[in-house]
């Protein structure tokens, strides 16, 4: 199937964190609190998702709070953490939503993202994934994770869908 007709079917994203929509890096203060930094583009590209019509959810290993936080900042109601086999917890939320698997891209960056990606209509991948990665993804963003990767993928399927100029529309009144 060609990348453009995978993306024409897509309603939701699913995605990892640490290492897509952040460059990977955990940091902590000296207090101990983990800190992260989101590039402001990606969040903006989830919002214009959302406002299209579809759903955007986080699935990711790791618990964090600063993850809790950024997602009710961007209203991200699917948020599933700590959750290190995510196959199973992806295919649950793909059921909750009513979709079929193939409706669905899943973009990640390291080797626990792999199941979920060869289950997924579209697979996507940051440009500084791992390579086992890269080579089962449909579609690999020229921009590395936490750089606006998020919102480059949002870009794409929102253009093969003819629905990113409405999106942009009221932004060049």
């Amino acid at each position: 199937m060609k990348l453009d007709q995978r993306m024409q079917s897509i309603r939701m994203i699913l995605s990892d964190v640490d290492g897509v929509l952040t460059d990977g890096g955990i940091q902590y203060d000296n207090q101990g609190i983990e800190t992260k930094k989101f590039h402001v583009r990606d969040g903006l590209g989830i919002k214009l998702w959302m406002t299209s019509g579809h759903a955007f959810g986080l699935l990711t290993a790791r618990s964090s709070h600063i993850v809790r936080i950024r997602a009710a900042e961007l209203q991200i109601p699917i948020v599933r953490q700590g959750f290190e086999d995510k196959l199973p917890v992806a295919m649950q939320v793909i059921e909750e939503q009513g979709l079929k698997p193939e409706q669905v891209c899943y973009i990640g960056d390291d080797l626990p993202d792999i199941p979920v990606m060869k289950r997924v209509g579209l697979a996507a991948t940051v440009a500084d994934a791992v390579a086992e990665v890269r080579s089962v993804a449909h579609l690999v963003t020229s921009r590395s994770g936490g750089c606006g990767a998020v919102r480059e993928l949002i870009e794409k399927i929102l253009e093969s869908q003819k629905r990113w100029s409405e999106q942009i529309a009221r932004y060049q009144a």
